[in-house]
């Protein structure tokens, strides 16, 4: 589990074909140099991945098909930032929300404006995941914890602080990039429980 607060930023430094999926390569760039481990969990972009291999200023993960259909990663440039988070411990403060590394869906940057200081953000989502995202609810994107201000259609706004648009990957972020997104987990498992205790909604209707 990650808290969707952002530890530090990095850059994709390559990647490898690997028998029809890929391995990449990240620089940990601003994240604070504690010892790594094998098999920790690093979010990327909100996207958990599992350390395979790592040297003092950077570490490998292996992509599956699932994870490139469903997330960018597949499409990143080489050297374009990432946000990065190591895995919650149980002793951390959990300043964001809850946030599992398993994206539901990719959306898009519609509009950013300026707003004194700071910058609303106008996104675009799946349709499919319009009906989680409520405003003052939370949601992750690229890994990051936002707060809804607002959902119209199949858009939403959210607000980015100068701290958070200085010291995440969204500095390098422009309108009409895809952006990874991962719904609030309550929402999605109320949602399953309540299809779950009605017999008579077919179980293949989402």
């Amino acid at each position: 589990m990650f808290t969707g607060l952002i530890q530090g930023v990095g850059r994709l430094a390559g990647r490898e074909a690997r028998a029809g999926d890929l391995r990449l390569h990240i620089e940990l760039g601003s994240l604070p140099r504690t010892p790594l481990a094998l098999g920790e969990s690093i979010a990327v972009n909100g996207v958990c991945l599992t350390v395979v291999s790592f040297d003092a200023d950077s570490f490998a993960a292996d992509v599956s098909n699932e994870t490139l259909t469903c997330t960018t990663l597949g499409a990143l440039a080489d050297r374009r930032a990432v946000n990065l988070e190591r895995a919650l411990l149980a002793s951390d403060r959990l300043g964001g929300h809850l946030v599992s590394g398993h994206v539901d869906g990719v959306g898009r940057v519609i509009d950013i404006a300026e707003d004194a200081r700071s910058q609303r953000w106008r996104l675009s989502a799946p349709t499919v995941l319009m009906r989680y995202i409520a405003a003052k609810g939370s949601i992750c994107v690229d890994g990051v914890s936002l707060t809804v201000n607002a959902v119209e259609d199949s858009q939403f706004e959210v607000n980015l602080v100068p701290h958070t648009v200085a010291h995440t990957a969204f500095a390098a972020t422009v309108i009409g990039d895809p952006i990874n997104l991962e719904v609030d987990v309550i929402a999605r498992y109320l949602e399953r429980l309540l299809i779950a205790g009605d017999p008579h909604r077919p179980r293949w209707e989402s």
